[in-house]
């Protein structure tokens, strides 16, 4: 059975050579956003830069983007010779012409036998598809795109919820930000976890998240309200995560009755009250855990949960990890003794 989990192979002495493969009408983000996390991690790093990277494309020069913006490729695919150690295949509008792009996909193919990692962003994967690398493999894409990747490569295991996916020498990311969060994965695979959260951290990235975070999440489904009293509401929950957010509670302090306030909440929000205030939770105890040396316990009762297995139960919803888990893998330097479980 193979391997679901990362390869490492033998790497080239120097900076490691990282290559993204951009085609017409390609989405800017997917190009630029592992690009930019790669190329912080040169600058934090100082020199030797641990990374070489390149952006290149069926024919050198200018690339227009599906946002009208156009990229520069300072090579083409067949100027590069040599060992990879990160390919990545980038998705957006063009991907299903590229998909036709015969000696693209053949590109593809013979090349991903000398790269270390072969990665997609978004809909790239189906071009990982077309050159026959994603069979019996565990993928993802964006989120509006699985069921046609599945229908398309049968013989691929979509799953339709994690930002991203890794197995063996093979990852596969979720729509456009997801590209960023597994370059930073990369990122702290090949130079540790200090390294990758100055990176998410110059970026101003929201948070480093791990793969198995939901493309789903409440925070991305969630909306502010129309009338001003839900609005008003919902600030007063993000401020005060240590109240009584209980329904009733709520219900009350919006001069409603509980049923009404539900379903004028879940109609303008777009999810229930008990799940917004889980979220808002979850993303208070995040900061926390990130930030601070206080206790789970601790954390626990500011951010609401009051127990620990509370908390630890809606960080398995929402994260898949516990806060022990998530505190050991984002936060980078110690502030006092953390008590995690």
């Amino acid at each position: 059975m193979r391997s679901t989990h990362p390869v490492r192979l033998a790497r080239t002495a120097g900076p490691l050579p990282v290559v993204i493969v951009a085609f017409p009408d390609v989405q800017i983000l997917d190009v630029t956003g592992p690009l930019e996390v790669f190329s912080m991690a040169n600058r934090l790093a100082g020199a030797p830069p641990p990374y070489a990277v390149r952006v290149v494309a069926p024919k050198p020069g200018a690339v227009r983007t599906s946002s009208g913006v156009g990229l520069v490729a300072a090579r083409s695919l067949g100027q590069i010779t040599g060992p990879i150690d990160t390919l990545i295949v980038a998705g957006g509008l063009g991907t299903r012409e590229a998909m036709r792009d015969r000696p693209l996909v053949s590109w593809i193919k013979r090349t991903a036998p000398r790269a270390r990692r072969i990665t997609s962003v978004c809909s790239g994967a189906f071009l990982l598809g077309e050159a026959g690398l994603l069979d019996g493999r565990r993928v993802t894409t964006h989120w509006a795109a699985c069921d046609a990747l599945q229908q398309r490569f049968p013989s691929a295991r979509v799953e339709r919820d994690p930002i991203f996916v890794r197995d063996g020498k093979v990852s596969t990311s979720a729509g456009v930000t997801a590209g960023m969060d597994l370059a930073l994965e990369l990122v702290e695979e090949d130079r540790g976890r200090d390294l990758a959260l100055k990176v998410a951290r110059w970026l101003v990235m929201f948070l480093r998240r791990p793969g198995g975070q939901s493309q789903f999440s409440v925070q991305l489904s969630a909306q502010l309200a129309e009338r001003r009293g839900l609005r008003d509401l919902q600030a007063f929950i993000a401020d005060h995560l240590d109240a009584d957010l209980s329904v009733s509670a709520l219900a009350q302090s919006s001069r409603m009755s509980p049923r009404n306030f539900a379903r004028a909440f879940g109609r303008e929000i777009g999810v229930t009250p008990a799940a917004y205030v889980e979220a808002q939770r979850v993303e208070g105890a995040r900061r926390l855990l990130e930030t601070t040396g206080r206790s789970v316990a601790d954390i626990a009762i500011a951010c609401g949960f009051g127990r620990v297995e509370t908390m630890h139960r809606a960080f398995r919803r929402a994260l898949h990890v516990t806060p022990g888990s998530y505190r050991r893998h984002f936060r980078a330097v110690p502030r006092g003794r953390a008590t995690a479980s």
